[in-house]
């Protein structure tokens, strides 16, 4: 099977120097949105610790640091992404290099996890949501923003595309898509909506 993390590690460990001013579709730009409009959602609500899965360069803890203090967690499969993330001394925030399927954390830990642009390079989508939701307080909430498609699209990348590619992408689903998923994994679906283009942002409720 083709080792999907060893290809996102090296793709990221290769970008991250030059991440946050390469503002393009191929580095940042996505991302960017993404984490604008996770920073949007959570100003006015009250929460004390978030995790961001796949944090890159800590791009999305810094915007919500500079708005609302508390603990922030960023965990990424790349070195040099977090190095890039710890240089920018976020107040707050500790990085760890890890993988979503297997989060270095204990159960009910975080108030928020947050998930934007990395997840169409898990190949393991249940497991992540899994861990998210394992991480998670009762009540807590799961933000996950993305790009994706669906329909024939979605088949070509899936099927085609994305086994030839080199950068780590293992699957696209759209937004509806997405939402099934987090059903299936035990989310109430509390807000959904598309954002720009083929970006959306989806967030789910763990059950008290």
């Amino acid at each position: 099977m083709k080792d999907y993390e060893a290809l996102s590690r090296k793709h990221f460990d290769g970008q991250a120097a030059q991440y946050d001013a390469r503002d393009t579709v191929y580095y940042s730009r996505e991302g960017k949105i993404s984490c604008r409009d996770i920073a949007a959602l959570l100003k006015d609500r009250a929460y004390e610790k978030l995790l961001d899965v796949g944090c890159g360069t800590g791009f999305l803890l810094d915007l919500l640091a500079k708005q609302h203090p508390g603990e922030y967690a960023g965990l990424d499969l790349s070195e040099n992404m977090i190095r890039e993330a710890e240089r920018k001394q976020i107040p707050g925030a500790s990085f760890t290099v890890g993988s979503a399927n297997q989060l270095p954390y204990g159960d009910e830990t975080f108030d928020i996890v947050t998930c934007s642009q990395s997840f169409h390079h898990y190949p393991y989508p249940e497991q992540a949501i899994g861990e998210a939701r394992r991480v998670l307080k009762k009540g807590g909430i799961y933000i996950l923003s993305d790009t994706g498609i669906g329909g024939f699209g979605a088949w070509l990348d899936n099927h085609i595309f994305f086994r030839l590619m080199r950068s780590g992408d293992c699957h696209t689903r759209n937004r509806k898509g997405i939402e099934n998923l987090m059903r299936r994994c035990g989310f109430e679906i509390v807000d959904s909506r598309q954002i720009s283009g083929m970006i959306y942002t989806v967030t789910g409720k763990k059950a008290d």
